[in-house]
């Protein structure tokens, strides 16, 4: 339970109290993040310590595990900030943003894990050996059961959001605009001014006209919440042909888009992309749960 609600409460303050400004100036919203970790984090650690250590030892309990993984979450944030000032990554490093990201998680999620290490007496070699022996017998208990299905939750929504987000890069505006194109055919009638040369009556001209729209970024994000949502449903009860519905649904719905093979390229990325993260997180529910 320690690790599974801290863990669950860094993704809370990192990914649903986390704003698209907050992420864009984190420096300058560096005292707001990290007051949203202290929130979060200090909720966590009072139901932790009320709950196991029934109000004893504030200090070792609460006190000292708070100003813990506050100061190294700070630490960590600063010096990725301050590294990637000075790479200065452009819209075209898709993979190195990613990189930092993952890295960035990794990094938090460890000390959460030596925080559980030093206050609270976690085994590490116990949690492995839990994780590689699971069997279906281990059972997770009710209260560990919800927060890891909460957190199997904000990881195939918000996280795995972001992570497509940054593996794709940014959408150019032509391709994110683009709803179709539209051909019409004008033809020419006979001039009968004697002042003016005769046209010939079967000469046709053609406007092509390209119509544009306002990207919906929140339908679209909502698609991919419930697409990944349905993969991991589908692969815990091991429907796997099923998912292919999943992607013929959606190239389907944008078959004229299609055309475009750039933009058949970039829909061929994302859909993949989200569909693998939804069959990974499927894995792992399949493999601790059931």
């Amino acid at each position: 339970m320690i690790v599974l609600l801290l863990l669950l409460a860094h993704l809370i303050a990192d990914f649903w109290l986390q704003t698209d400004l907050m992420v864009k100036n984190k420096m300058k919203q560096l005292k707001k993040h990290m007051f949203h970790h202290l929130c979060t984090t200090g909720l966590a650690l009072i139901i932790i310590w009320a709950y196991h250590f029934h109000f004893a030892n504030i200090i070792g309990y609460l006190l000292f595990p708070i100003a813990f993984i506050v100061l190294t979450h700070l630490i960590i944030d600063v010096l990725k900030i301050k590294l990637l000032d000075t790479i200065k990554t452009t819209n075209t490093d898709s993979l190195k943003k990613l990189g930092f990201f993952l890295l960035d998680q990794l990094l938090h999620a460890a000390m959460l894990l030596v925080a559980c290490i030093m206050f609270f007496d976690v085994k590490a070699t116990t949690m492995l050996t839990w994780l590689l022996e699971n069997d279906g017998t281990n059972s997770l208990g009710l209260v560990n059961m919800l927060l890891f299905i909460i957190i199997i939750f904000i990881l195939a929504t918000s996280v795995s959001g972001h992570i497509i987000k940054l593996l794709m890069g940014s959408l150019p505006s032509e391709l994110a605009n683009f709803e179709g194109e539209f051909t019409f055919s004008n033809k020419l009638i006979e001039v009968s001014d004697r002042n003016k040369p005769k046209i010939d009556s079967n000469f046709n001209e053609e406007y092509h006209y390209f119509i544009y729209s306002k990207p919906l970024h929140s339908r679209g994000k909502l698609i991919g919440y419930v697409e990944r949502l349905l993969v991991i449903s589908l692969t815990v009860v091991g429907a796997y042909p099923s998912i292919a519905f999943i992607i013929a649904a959606k190239s389907i719905a944008r078959f004229k888009q299609l055309d475009d093979r750039n933009w058949a390229e970039y829909f061929l990325l994302g859909t993949l992309s989200s569909i693998f993260l939804g069959l990974m997180l499927g894995f792992l529910v399949k493999e601790i749960v059931m």
